[in-house]
């Protein structure tokens, strides 16, 4: 495979994009000839981050990931835009933060209808665009790459309502996978450890960064570009056989000890 990654000219949409791991991984694909849909419910912080990118192959579409109708216009949009549509990258998420016995319902809801249920609306509106394209016979493989965690694999503390939302999408993941791949859609998920953005800023920053750190063999946390390479495989075509699989990018956090 050249340097494009086998990218060159195809169309993703990508969620939770408009800072930290999302905005990485749209500059990833857009460095290798992608067309980009990125999406985020910052409207204010995903134009700043078109203007400071600056390429004409991204586009950008303020949404909530967790609305059905508005992950529908997304798609739509993409294909007005672009013409075409070949994968999702399904990156949004939230956190909120408290132990089990002290979270509140609303809490635990919105965590939930975001990284989970909106995970879902996305994979699956993606996935109705695939397969319609499959069955009309267009040969193009369909990608999709949902963002996991290794919460969602380990459990984890003070956030249950992250850890069983990203446990959730690793099972969306092997179901989306078992039901799609006779379309040629294939559905793997990437499971992050910790990474510096700004959603992570309070883990990083507090009393549990140390007990984190000891966990981790590399002994330091992930930047945003280091994860994304390791996600867009997935989206490729040296991934063709590869699907319903969970991949740990996470500095050996899962094997700890």
């Amino acid at each position: 495979m050249n340097d494009s990654f086998g990218l060159e000219g195809r169309t993703y949409i990508v969620t939770g994009g408009a800072q930290g791991v999302g905005r990485a991984l749209a500059e990833f694909g857009l460095e290798r000839g992608a067309n980009i849909m990125l999406v985020d419910i910052n409207a204010k912080v995903l134009e700043q981050t078109k203007a400071e990118i600056d390429n004409p192959n991204l586009e950008c579409a303020a949404a909530n990931v967790a609305v059905e109708a508005e992950v529908d216009t997304v798609v739509t949009d993409t294909f007005a835009r672009f013409g075409d549509l070949h994968g999702l990258v399904n990156n949004a998420g939230i956190v909120r933060a408290a132990m089990a016995h002290e979270m509140t319902l609303e809490d635990w809801q919105q965590v939930i209808d975001v990284n989970l249920t909106g995970a879902f609306l996305c994979l699956r509106a993606v996935g109705r665009a695939l397969i319609e394209k499959a069955e009309k016979g267009d040969p193009a493989p369909g990608r999709i790459a949902n963002i996991s965690s290794d919460a969602g694999r380990r459990g984890t503390i003070g956030q249950i309502n992250y850890g069983a939302a990203k446990s959730g999408v690793l099972g969306l993941t092997m179901s989306a996978a078992r039901e799609w791949a006779r379309h040629n859609i294939t559905v793997n998920s990437i499971c992050y450890g910790v990474v510096e953005t700004p959603m992570t800023d309070t883990i990083r920053n507090e009393r549990f960064r140390d007990r984190y750190l000891a966990q981790i063999p590399l002994r330091r946390f992930a930047t945003p570009a280091e994860v994304a390479p390791a996600t867009w495989f997935f989206l490729t075509d040296a991934a063709s056989y590869v699907t319903g699989q969970h991949l740990s990018v996470d500095g050996g956090f899962h094997i700890a000890t």
